[in-house]
């Protein structure tokens, strides 16, 4: 059942969702810092060494990224959706819409452990097996290197939302959410969008600007 009383910390419920709220953009405002810091050295790498990030970023595969472009953009509409569920004491449809999200989160999974399994494949992948292709030079290694660290923490962040999606359906089937009450819900869908920004400029660093003529 959901608290009709905040914690005794707390005036009333909405300070308490405030709080934590809060929190959750504090926490936000760290992961900012550490994913610019590595999306501004690969710009700076890209900028000093533009034809070989131009060469490696044409071995990335475009179409997988962009569906999986396609797959975040929609879940973060679920994730939405299913706050907006709970706002109007839809239970069936708030459980359904957090299922899907997370279905959604592991459909992303899916593409991406494809696309590294075509990576790999390609021999693309710094240290471990690496082959220099036509035209490849020291740098263009420096692109997959990029690559291979900043989606494999994206993906560990949204491995982390898909178990906080599912904990929160889990609970939202037992009526733990009500108008008054959906907290979780927001703290969750602040990290959902974050994660799904991230890929915003992760994918635009990979596979547009990787390949632009510029």
């Amino acid at each position: 059942m959901p608290p009709v009383e905040p914690g005794v910390q707390y005036a009333d419920l909405e300070q308490q969702s405030e709080t934590a709220q809060l929190g959750m953009w504090v926490f936000i405002a760290t992961e900012v810092l550490f994913f610019g810091a590595l999306i501004a050295t690969y710009v700076l790498y890209r900028a000093s060494y533009p034809a070989q990030f131009r060469i490696a970023g044409h071995d990335s595969l475009i179409l997988l990224g962009s569906i999986n472009q396609a797959i975040l953009v929609t879940s973060s509409l679920t994730m939405v959706l299913a706050i907006r569920a709970a706002r109007l004491a839809d239970r069936r449809a708030l459980v359904r819409l957090l299922l899907a999200t997370a279905a959604l989160g592991f459909a992303f999974i899916g593409v991406k452990g494809y696309e590294y399994a075509r990576d790999a494949a390609s021999h693309s992948v710094p240290v471990i097996d690496f082959v220099f292709k036509h035209g490849y030079r020291a740098p263009a290694e420096l692109f997959w290197t990029f690559y291979f660290i900043a989606t494999g923490i994206h993906a560990v962040h949204l491995s982390i939302g898909i178990v906080l999606v599912l904990i929160l359906a889990a609970r939202a089937a037992r009526g733990a959410f009500t108008p008054l009450y959906h907290a979780p819900l927001e703290v969750v869908g602040l990290y959902w969008s974050f994660v799904d920004c991230v890929w915003f400029f992760l994918f635009a660093c990979i596979y547009p600007l990787g390949r632009a003529g510029i």
